[in-house]
């Protein structure tokens, strides 16, 4: 890979690393997880980095990538766990009985754990969306037109909210 591309990478990776990481957390179980996914795009980057044409915005094609790898590694994942038998009897551990979170923390937890439950469609339009991203990027990565990006975001409000009432 020539410099050029590798300081491209490189100051794209710095302006959207943080971003990328948030991303791959919705589809991830853990943060060890999360940190393996996101490995995993910035190889998948690192490797396109070449084919990449400024038909959109780096960042977008990035976003677009992020998404694309997360979604391949949880299909892959739900067929493994097809596979394996569950054996609820177990249990490993105790579950600590004092919080040691703050609750601005324990409210993220339940938020996360409520975008989870999304299908997989609506996981992505609110990944992008809370990061902030105009519903015409949101578009553009997800192939939805904005329309259906708004639509698709009240909706997927309502989901969670009702969600977090439930667990509240």
């Amino acid at each position: 890979m020539t410099k050029e591309l590798e300081t491209t990478f490189l100051k794209a990776l710095e302006q959207n690393q943080q971003k990328l990481l948030r991303i791959c957390s919705v589809y991830a179980k853990d943060a060890e997880d999360t940190k393996d996914l996101f490995q995993e795009v910035l190889i998948h980057v690192w490797n396109a980095m070449p084919t990449f044409n400024a038909n959109a915005s780096l960042a977008t094609w990035m976003y677009r990538i992020t998404l694309n790898v997360c979604l391949r590694i949880r299909s892959k994942d739900i067929k493994k766990q097809k596979k394996i038998l569950r054996m609820n009897s177990i249990t490993i551990g105790n579950l600590p009985t004092e919080p040691t979170q703050t609750d601005n923390y324990q409210q993220l937890i339940l938020l996360r754990s409520c975008i989870k439950k999304l299908h997989e469609a609506d996981r992505a339009v609110i990944a992008l969306y809370l990061e902030e991203l105009p519903y015409k990027e949101i578009s553009n990565i997800t192939g939805l037109t904005e329309n259906n990006i708004a639509v698709k975001i009240k909706r997927i409000k309502k989901k969670l909210l009702n969600c977090i009432n439930e667990k509240s």
